[in-house]
C-alpha cells in the first residue's frame, strides 16, 4: 500500500512539472535545398554543401536536367523533388546559383510552399543576360545549353522579366570578376563574365552583396559562402551594397 501511494504521488507531481526541454542537439536541424546552374551538376555546390552541412544544416542537393527540358518541365521536376525531400520539413531554406535561382522564381509562382524560409541567390539574372540576346539564334548555343538558356534574354518577355518580384526573404550575391574575355565587349559592368551585377537585382530583395568572384566559381569563394551563411543566420548581410 505505502508503495502504491508513493506511486500516486510521483505520478501527481510529474503532472504539475513543466516539461524538460529539447537539448540542443536534439532540436530538429533547419533544411537548405541547393539548386545548381545552367549546365553544371550537383558537384559543383560541393564545397558550399559541405560548409552548409559543418554549420548544422540538413542539406539536399538537387540535380535537375537544366540544358534537356523547357522551364514548365523544369518546374515539374523541381516540384517533384521538393515532394519527395522536403513534405515534412518545418522550415526549408534555398541556395541557388545562375539559372537555379530563376527555377525557383519560377517554381514559387505556380506552387505554394508555406515552409519557405530564406533563399540566397549567388549570381543570378534576374534581368537576363547578354549573352542570350548575342547568341540565341545560333543552332549551337541551343544544342550547348538547351531550350530554357533561349529564355534568358534581357528583353522584357525573357523568362526573368516575366516573373513578378519576389515577396520572400531574398538575399543576392553577384560577382564582380569576369573570367570571359567577351565580357567587357557584350555584358554591362560590372560583371562576373556572364551577369551583370545591375541584371543580378531583383525588386523586392531584402539584401544585396558582391564578392570579386566570376560567374562559375562564385558558389565556391569563401566569402560567398560565409555570407551565405550570414543570410540565413539573420536575414542580412553585414557589409550590403546600396
Amino acid at each position: 500500500m505505502r508503495s502504491h501511494g508513493a506511486a500516486c504521488l510521483l505520478l501527481c507531481l510529474l503532472s504539475v512539472l513543466p516539461a524538460p526541454a529539447l537539448r540542443a542537439e536534439e532540436t530538429p536541424p533547419e533544411m537548405v535545398v541547393l539548386l545548381h546552374g545552367l549546365a553544371r551538376t550537383r558537384r559543383s555546390l560541393t564545397k558550399l554543401e559541405r560548409s552548409l552541412d559543418a554549420a548544422g544544416y540538413r542539406v539536399q542537393c538537387l540535380q535537375y536536367p537544366s540544358r534537356d527540358g523547357g522551364p514548365d518541365e523544369l518546374v515539374a521536376d523541381l516540384h517533384a523533388q521538393l515532394d519527395a525531400c522536403c513534405a515534412g520539413a518545418e522550415r526549408v531554406h534555398f541556395v541557388t546559383h545562375s539559372l537555379g535561382g530563376i527555377l525557383l522564381r519560377a517554381y514559387l509562382v505556380k506552387h505554394e510552399l508555406p515552409q519557405l524560409g530564406r533563399v540566397v541567390m549567388l549570381a543570378p539574372p534576374n534581368r537576363g543576360t547578354e549573352y542570350v540576346d548575342l547568341f540565341r539564334d545560333l543552332r549551337l548555343f541551343k544544342w550547348a545549353f538547351g531550350p530554357t538558356a533561349l529564355e534568358l534574354g534581357t528583353d522584357p518577355q525573357s523568362l526573368p522579366n516575366r516573373l513578378p518580384p519576389v515577396n520572400f526573404e531574398l538575399g543576392v550575391i553577384a560577382g564582380t570578376t569576369g573570367l570571359n574575355p567577351l565580357s567587357p565587349w557584350v555584358v554591362a559592368a560590372p560583371n562576373d563574365g556572364t551577369v551583370s551585377v545591375q541584371s543580378a537585382r531583383i525588386e523586392g530583395m531584402s539584401a544585396f552583396a558582391t564578392v570579386p568572384a566570376s560567374h562559375s566559381f562564385i558558389m565556391s569563394s569563401p566569402l560567398a559562402i560565409e555570407l551565405t551563411l550570414e543570410f540565413l543566420r539573420s536575414g542580412r548581410f553585414a557589409s550590403p551594397e546600396p
